[in-house]
Order: structure tokens, then sequence, then C-alpha cells
């Protein structure tokens, strides 16, 4: 087993008894790709019985949203954002950007509830990047997250603010 696929299979409180410090994991890449590896983190910790937020804030296309997350597990939880398509452009309609910013707003919501031991907020950066979603905003909230929770974020250009915040950084280098 891998040393990150520990981190988030971890229980809450650990054997020894004290509080368990969740970590902020980032995986980036020069180009948007799908990271399997992170999903597969997630599918995996839902299936050990950790609850798992997955959200995704550029994808859209299926009609869910943080009122309707899909259930692809018992323990694993996954949003999309409600509007028709992916966001691939900087060209972004207001409804969608609204869409977007909703949906960050329900996603604080969610991990400040400390419902899930470990979040997946997919694209985030990218979101930040594309000027949907405030920089300052981000790092506030991953300052005030509950201590015990794993937070994975994906997405392209990284942040010098989210680079200092993370407790590991993996990019992803696909051969030009």
């Amino acid at each position: 087993m891998d040393s990150n696929a520990s981190l988030a299979l971890a229980p809450l409180v650990p054997s020894d008894g004290l509080p368990r410090i969740g970590r902020l994991q980032v995986y980036t890449a020069p180009q948007r790709t799908f990271f399997a590896e992170v999903m597969a983190l997630a599918i995996r910790s839902a299936g050990h019985g950790q609850s798992v937020l997955i959200v995704q804030f550029l994808k859209g296309g299926i009609g869910q949203g943080a009122r309707h997350p899909m259930k692809l597990v018992q323990h694993l939880d996954w949003i999309r954002c409600p509007i028709p398509r992916c966001i691939d452009t900087p060209d972004v309609q207001e409804e969608e950007a609204q869409a977007i910013n909703q949906l960050w707003q329900s996603t604080q919501d969610l991990v400040l509830s400390g419902r899930y031991p470990l979040v997946v907020l997919d694209e985030l950066i990218l979101a930040v990047h594309l000027g949907l979603l405030g920089l300052i905003d981000v790092v506030s909230f991953l300052h005030q997250r509950p201590p015990m929770i794993d937070v994975i974020i994906t997405g392209t250009t990284l942040p010098a603010e989210i680079l200092a915040l993370a407790d590991q950084v993996t990019e992803l280098r696909h051969p030009g």
C-alpha cells in the first residue's frame, strides 16, 4: 500500500487516542486531465467505510448540484455543478458562474459540517485561475476547515498561496 493511501484510510481517532490531523494534498498537471489516482483513492477510502465527498466544479451535464449528489457506493457522495456542460474555456455564462459559486458555498458548508473525513475538490485550482472563485476565499476556507479532514485539490496552474499550505504536492507529467 502506498503512503498516500494510508493517509486517507486512517481512522479519525487513531489507536493512540490522539486526534488525527488532516492533510491538504494537491494534484496538479500542466494541462487538464483526469486524476485516476485521486478517484481510486476516494473509492478505496469509501470501500473501507470512510465517508468521502467528491466535488467537480467545472464538470456538468448530468443534472446534479449539491441537492442531488450521486451515490456511487455507500460512503461516497459525488457532486457536479448543475450546469449543462463541462467548462473548458474561459468563456463562462453568468448563470454558470453563479452555479459554480453556489456549489462552492454548499461545499464549504458540507466540509465544515465534519461529515466527510476525505474531500476531493476537483478542478478547484482551475476554477480560481479562471476567476470563477476567489483565491483569498479558497485559502481562508482551507485554513478554517476542521483539522481532522483530508482535502485533495486537483487542477492546473498551482498558486503559490495554495502551494504554501499543501502537505503534499503531486505533479503529473505527461511525455511531450
